[in-house]
């Protein structure tokens, strides 16, 4: 409406048109390029939703490497159908123009396959009354804007409730999503669950899957990439649907302990502990909990195949566990069940670490040193000999290496010396005895004038 100077001024934009700054031609998403037309589908949509999240799952994806989000985007992965992100982030659109494509799956209008990924807890304020409180939203206006609507925000949990219904998945990314996480620990006021506790056992989307979990606090990003290509590919008929266990996690992912894949499990198999973190032991007694955690990034890093946990020092406290936080806590302490588990390795290693340590002694001498009855080097000139618990040891040992087999500790024992062994012996000898180190105070040496 025209000011009092006649000229008419800007009309704000309202709920639930708020916000939309490149208006209705604004392409919906990100990506949706290359792609494969060996399937049926023509493009897939990826809806994100954040519950009671941190962000870091968006940060730990966007940091993938194999695949990369980057490669999804661009369709440059034999077999996927062009994918297109509507992620709050990194969308270029905002505010009502972002969420029209949202609008549109929620009416069955979308006119395309989609997927729905939640990140952070689902909250339990669907036992709000309408338009009386939220804990986490996205959008604002209601769900039907021809009616004139709400001027409230739209829970984030009415878009799972309009959304689930149609998904051809549902994958639900990090702890916080697939178990509850910190949000439902001990305390917390929201009520926030999983989304699977939200949707219920018997949920099943479109095309028959149940809701998949990529638990993680934050959770490997590769981890959850490779799993949406694995249910690209399945929506596209080209491969099976990705293998799950029992909790609706990729088995080939969590199937295996922290602990079996860990650079310091060899400590623990010999009975020696760090006191400290920092230490290069393992780190049970100082709270790590990786024998018992199933996670796979010790074996697969943290950001390209880089760092992790265990790798960077820290313990496993048990983020990609249904239990944690509170199962896990308090954290850096022992676990109760170290107390026996790790006496019992502190006895049987204490016998593996010498017996590995006498037959390390035994395979860091070559057949010809044997022979020679010395070490010909000059870095173990003072501890170059056999000792007599050296040569015992080396019987038994040649006897059970060789039983049954061809015995090279005979054959080696029979070989002849090399002549020209210790070419240079005494030749330098003389130089050494008239050596004279040079004088620091001299000209030639280092002093202070020079410096």
């Amino acid at each position: 409406m025209p000011d009092a100077t006649g000229t008419a001024q800007p009309k704000l934009q309202g709920v639930p048109n708020a916000g939309d700054v490149f208006g209705e031609n604004t392409p919906y998403g990100v990506g949706g390029l290359g792609g494969s037309s060996a399937g049926p589908l023509d493009v897939v949509h990826v809806f994100w939703l954040a519950g009671m999240s941190c962000d870091g799952c968006s940060v730990a994806v966007t940091g993938a490497t194999n695949p990369s989000v980057e490669e999804l985007l661009a369709g440059s992965i034999p077999g996927l159908p062009p994918v297109v992100l509507h992620h709050p982030v990194l969308s270029v659109s905002a505010g009502a123009g972002f969420t029209r494509a949202f609008h549109a799956a929620a009416k069955g209008e979308l006119e395309a396959p989609y997927v729905v990924v939640v990140e952070g807890s689902i909250a339990d304020d669907q036992a709000f009354p309408p338009d009386e409180g939220y804990y986490s939203a996205m959008g604002a206006g209601g769900f039907d804007p021809e009616s004139g609507g709400s001027d409230q925000p739209n829970r984030m949990t009415d878009w799972v409730v309009k959304l689930a219904p149609g998904a051809a998945a549902m994958v639900a990314i990090g702890t916080c999503a697939t178990w509850g996480g910190i949000p439902a620990a001990a305390g917390n006021v929201t009520g926030s669950m999983s989304l699977g506790d939200f949707l219920g056992q018997d949920y099943i989307s479109t095309l028959g899957v149940p809701v998949v979990n990529v638990p993680g606090c934050s959770p490997v990003g590769d981890n959850f990439t490779e799993v949406v290509a694995g249910l690209l590919l399945f929506l596209q008929g080209i491969a099976p649907l990705p293998e799950l266990d029992e909790l609706g996690r990729p088995a080939w992912q969590f199937k295996e302990t922290v602990h079996r894949h860990c650079a310091r499990a060899g400590y623990y198999e010999e009975g020696t502990f760090a006191e400290l973190p920092g230490d290069q032991e393992c780190l049970v007694e100082i709270g790590c909990w990786g024998p018992v955690v199933q996670c796979n990034i010790t074996e697969r890093g943290a950001i390209n195949h880089m760092g992790g946990c265990m790798v960077a020092g820290g313990a496993c406290i048990g983020c990609t566990m249904p239990g944690f936080p509170d199962k896990f806590a308090p954290f850096y302490k022992a676990p109760p069940g170290s107390a026996l588990s790790s006496n019992i390795s502190r006895t049987t290693g204490a016998g593996i670490r010498r017996l590995r340590r006498l037959s390390m002694a035994h395979a860091n001498r070559s057949p010809i040193w044997d022979r020679a009855g010395e070490v010909p080097s000059a870095y173990s000139r003072r501890a170059s000999k056999p000792t007599t618990v050296s040569k015992v040891e080396g019987f038994f040992y040649k006897r059970l290496q060789y039983r049954g087999t061809v015995d090279l500790a005979k054959r080696n024992k029979r070989q002849p010396q090399p002549k020209t062994m210790n070419f240079f012996a005494g030749e330098h000898e003389q130089d050494l005895a008239r050596y004279t180190p040079p004088d620091p105070q001299a000209g030639e040496g280092a002093g202070r004038e020079e410096l």
